[in-house]
């Protein structure tokens, strides 16, 4: 059996994120052995999100809210959110979402979300779309409006 204690996580932050974006996670999912789940606790100072609104496919997303009040983003609007409130985010665009600390208090939430390779996140402000394959090599992150046709650059094949 392996275990981890998530009272007390080990937060890594990436320098790169943008002021806006600057929240440290601990992902665990691996770390406990899961292969089909994932999950992470993250920890927003005031001011800062998650991640850019956005929604998955095929991937389902969990939110469970362990301290502060941080400020959820849906297609519906907004809402605050409380020490144990608990939102799930279907695949798709109803599950759009952003999570914000707009408090002056630290905010801790633990995030559950199904593993699914390949991955598609669709974010609706900046018209953008990622793919990632489980594979370094393979993934992509490009503006939708740089589709090219299904035909694009194929040549006739020999016969």
């Amino acid at each position: 059996m392996r275990r981890l204690n998530i009272a007390s996580p080990t937060f890594e932050y990436d320098a790169d994120d943008p002021d806006g974006f600057r929240s440290g996670m601990q992902r665990f999912g691996k770390l406990i052995g899961a292969s089909r789940l994932g999950a992470s606790v993250y920890e927003l100072p005031p001011g800062q999100s998650i991640c850019p609104y956005h929604y998955e496919y095929p991937e389902e997303e969990w939110l469970l809210v362990l301290e502060g009040r941080p400020t959820l983003r849906h297609p519906a609007g907004t809402d605050e959110l409380e020490p144990w409130d608990v939102v799930c985010f279907p695949s798709g665009p109803e599950g759009a979402h952003a999570v914000r600390n707009g408090t002056d208090d630290t905010v801790r939430v633990l995030m559950f979300s199904t593993v699914s390779h390949p991955a598609v996140v669709v974010y609706p402000d900046s018209d953008k779309i990622g793919m990632w394959t489980g594979n370094e090599d393979d993934k992509l992150l490009a503006l939708r409006k740089s589709a090219v046709d299904y035909w694009e650059g194929e040549a006739k094949q020999p016969e």
